[in-house]
């Protein structure tokens, strides 16, 4: 029998996608480089035409005036304790919480998780008008308690839905086990189920300090003063009718993605670490 030879025919369209991938990512590696290459140039090159895209000097005195001139250092350390407050306390309501509607059994529980799920639903534009009417009247406008107590109202539901999904993946068998070993409910949890659900934990946190740290609405409306704004308010009042201060604002930019690339590495050590962590089998 003699087998012939067909040559395989190819669409060439179907590598379109790949080249648009390759394109999206080329684009997103490039053009923050771009946009970042202000930090180095000295002021007078900023808005200079034709753009000048190497400087003819490496300055960075974009970053000497963002900390002595427009005190960003104050602004960056009232987002560090508004974020890390408020997403510790979400995450330890979003344990307790997400604990007892991963293990209890009670009436209404699938309603309220139900609720849950629709409360992410809800715009956050929409409850500001009452946020803000609600808080003056308890003289929390204008400072920090009152936007902590804002993200934490925010982030709380998510937080509980995350947790929840965490808890009902370790299997209840563990916590039985310590019961029957003298243990109470609330000492099972802390030295049993908690160990367990340190990826869980990190991810919670993680998540709810970057969403505080980059909220920017609420804190723009909730802060006046220019000693209690935030990061992402210090930012955007770089720009303003008169012009945009390119080499100041990237500057801050990078200045203000360091706390989540911390986070995100402490945590990975966490998640990767509960990813060998022992288990039984039911």
């Amino acid at each position: 029998m003699r087998w012939r030879y067909e040559p395989i025919q190819t669409n060439h369209f179907e590598s379109f996608p790949g080249c648009g991938i390759g394109f999206l990512f080329i684009y997103c590696r490039i053009s923050p480089a771009v946009d970042l290459h202000h930090i180095i140039k000295p002021s007078a090159e900023v808005y200079t035409f034709p753009i000048k895209y190497w400087p003819s000097k490496v300055s960075f005195e974009s970053y000497r005036y963002l900390f002595e001139f427009a005190d960003f250092g104050k602004y960056f350390l009232n987002s560090l304790f508004v974020s890390i407050t408020a997403s510790l306390v979400s995450t330890l309501i979003a344990l307790f919480s997400g604990y007892v509607l991963a293990r209890m059994r009670f009436r209404g529980k699938s309603v309220l998780v139900i609720f849950l799920f629709f409360v992410q639903m809800i715009p956050a534009y929409l409850l500001m008008i009452p946020q803000y009417s609600m808080f003056s009247s308890f003289d929390l406008i204008n400072k920090l308690s009152g936007i902590i107590l804002v993200y934490i109202g925010l982030g709380a539901a998510f937080s509980t839905i995350m947790a929840r999904g965490f808890f009902v993946r370790i299997p209840v068998s563990l916590e039985e086990s310590a019961l029957m070993d003298g243990c109470t409910r609330l000492k099972a949890l802390f030295k049993v189920t908690l160990p367990l659900m340190l990826p869980g934990v990190a991810a919670i946190f993680s998540f709810s300090f970057v969403q505080n740290w980059n909220e920017i609405f609420t804190a723009a409306l909730f802060l006046n003063s220019d000693s209690k704004m935030t990061v992402p308010v210090a930012l955007y009042s770089f720009i303003s009718k008169a012009g945009i201060q390119w080499n100041v604002l990237a500057a801050g930019i990078v200045v203000s993605l360091i706390p989540t690339i911390f986070v995100f590495a402490f945590a990975q050590k966490y998640i990767v670490a509960g990813l060998t962590k022992g288990s039984v089998k039911e």
